[in-house]
């Protein structure tokens, strides 16, 4: 879809997007609208009493002797009530009912300024615009599912360089996010650990980063028994996935860690999930493709940090070999954990990862990223993700991120007197720490081996995938943590 300014309408018009806030004067499109086309929209809004109120979307069809016109009327808050997601929002509401009106060459012409800058201006419509017509239907064997060509911002500006600036760096965060719900919507028959693997190869080779991946003989040696348990009951063998990203070669000493959960499928192993709980677990790596996506991002934007991400990639099944409820296993740390829980697995192979990407890697922070906790949907419901860290200043970047990315984010407390619950009688440590608190006890046995490293831990559980089309989402996986990680990465440039 190709997005773009242009400085005034062409005479005919195939779909036109009118942006205006409450109650405003439609004089201020005089200078842009033919007013035969004008007088038309002035008389419908006159019959249906419309009012540009906030969220709401009306479609005028506008019909002359040789011309047709869809004309959408977005209405909008005022000005200084619009924030970068809002206006991603209202402008995923009108490209989603151009979809739906078969519309090819869009026109957005807003009726006053959004008060963004220009380059973020771009951005918004770009995420907008490229996240709204994603959709996952590879698998259909028919599908009419029909997108927009172009998607144009009516502008009277003669440097527009902002604009387009922001505009590039939209579509790229937009992609790489639609790259992580591509892998995130596949079936766990289609994308298993090697498969998996073999995606990120392909990303590697496409935007320009490099890659390592480890096979089970590996593992063995390197003896990551903690994440290797997790494998054990599966007949697809585990991978342990090693991105790497170079943009500052004066800093390689500040290399940044992402470690992102990778179970591209999870049956709960002996613990096991009831049906409806298992039905979408193949989205159980979202983390590992928001990782992925990241990377794909980075290294497009080319942004001058360091960045390896690492995921170790498994499916949690029951077999003869999986690994049972009262097991002892020993991370690579060296520590022993009791296992009173094979459901909560991501955990054991999260602390391994990120003991390779401390001790082989030399990170010197530390971000994972997880669907990690039924405990955090239950906490903060399915549009927020959970995060906890030992790094205040740090979890104020990422604030500052979610706020322009749209992507919400909760701080629950880090409270070290929870970490008594994971204190084991037999071994250095156990899985779980009982039956409430959950978000928290489980980031609290991931801390246990982030060595007071800076940390940040995210739990996606609830916003990585939804059930319902909404604004700029579609049904299945949303890319959760792309964009967000993309712009914290940038801000630490």
């Amino acid at each position: 879809m190709k997005i773009d300014v242009v400085r005034k309408l062409p005479d005919l018009i195939d779909t036109l997007v009118l942006c205006h806030r409450e109650n405003g004067e439609l004089e201020v499109f005089e200078d842009w609208i033919a007013e035969p086309m004008l007088e038309a929209v002035k008389r419908f809004i006159d019959a249906e009493g419309i009012c540009f109120k906030p969220n709401e979307l009306h479609t005028f069809h506008y019909f002359n002797k040789t011309h047709h016109c869809k004309i959408i009327l977005l209405g909008m808050e005022e000005p200084e009530a619009l924030t970068p997601e809002k206006v991603r929002r209202n402008l995923a509401d009108a490209v989603r009912m151009c979809v739906k009106l078969k519309s090819k060459q869009i026109y957005l012409l807003p009726g006053f300024d959004f008060e963004l800058t220009d380059a973020m201006t771009g951005q918004v419509m770009a995420e907008a615009a490229l996240l709204s017509i994603y959709k996952f239907d590879k698998y259909l064997s028919e599908s009419n599912y029909e997108t927009p060509d172009a998607l144009h911002l009516v502008q009277d500006s003669k440097n527009t360089r902002n604009l387009n600036k922001g505009i590039l760096e939209g579509r790229i965060l937009a992609e790489a996010a639609n790259l992580a719900r591509d892998m995130v919507n596949e079936p766990a028959n289609v994308l298993y650990p090697d498969a998996l693997a073999d995606l990120a190869k392909k990303a590697a080779l496409q935007y320009g980063f490099s890659i390592e991946i480890f096979n089970l003989d590996k593992l063995r040696r390197m003896k990551m028994e903690a994440f290797l348990a997790v494998a054990k009951g599966s007949k697809n063998e585990p991978r342990l996935i090693i991105m790497r990203y170079q943009g500052n070669p004066d800093g390689k000493h500040d290399t940044i860690g992402l470690i992102g959960k990778g179970l591209t499928y999870d049956s709960g192993g002996y613990c096991i999930k009831p049906p409806q709980g298992m039905a979408n677990m193949k989205t159980d790596m979202a983390g590992a493709a928001a990782v992925i996506g990241t990377m794909a991002a980075i290294s497009t934007l080319k942004l001058k940090v360091n960045v390896t991400a690492i995921i170790a990639a498994c499916e949690n099944m029951i077999s003869g070999e999986a690994y049972r409820v009262g097991d002892i296993v020993r991370s690579m740390s060296g520590k022993t954990i009791e296992v009173l829980n094979t459901d909560a697995e991501g955990r054991l192979t999260l602390v391994d990862a990120i003991h390779y990407a401390i001790e082989r890697e030399h990170i010197v922070k530390v971000i994972d990223i997880a669907t990690l906790t039924g405990a955090a949907v239950a906490a903060l419901g399915t549009a927020i993700s959970a995060v906890i860290t030992n790094d205040q200043d740090w979890f104020a970047d990422l604030e500052q991120a979610a706020h322009a990315t749209g992507e919400m984010v909760w701080q629950l407390p880090n409270y070290p007197d929870y970490k008594k619950l994971l204190k084991s009688e037999i071994a250095d440590i156990k899985n779980i720490g009982g039956q409430w608190g959950g978000a928290i006890t489980a980031a609290l046995f991931i801390q246990e081996f982030v060595q007071d490293m800076p940390w940040l831990h995210i739990d996606i559980a609830g916003p990585s995938s939804t059930d319902k089309e909404a604004g700029y989402n579609s049904y299945g996986a949303t890319g959760v943590g792309v964009r967000l990680l993309t712009t914290l990465l940038k801000s630490m440039e």
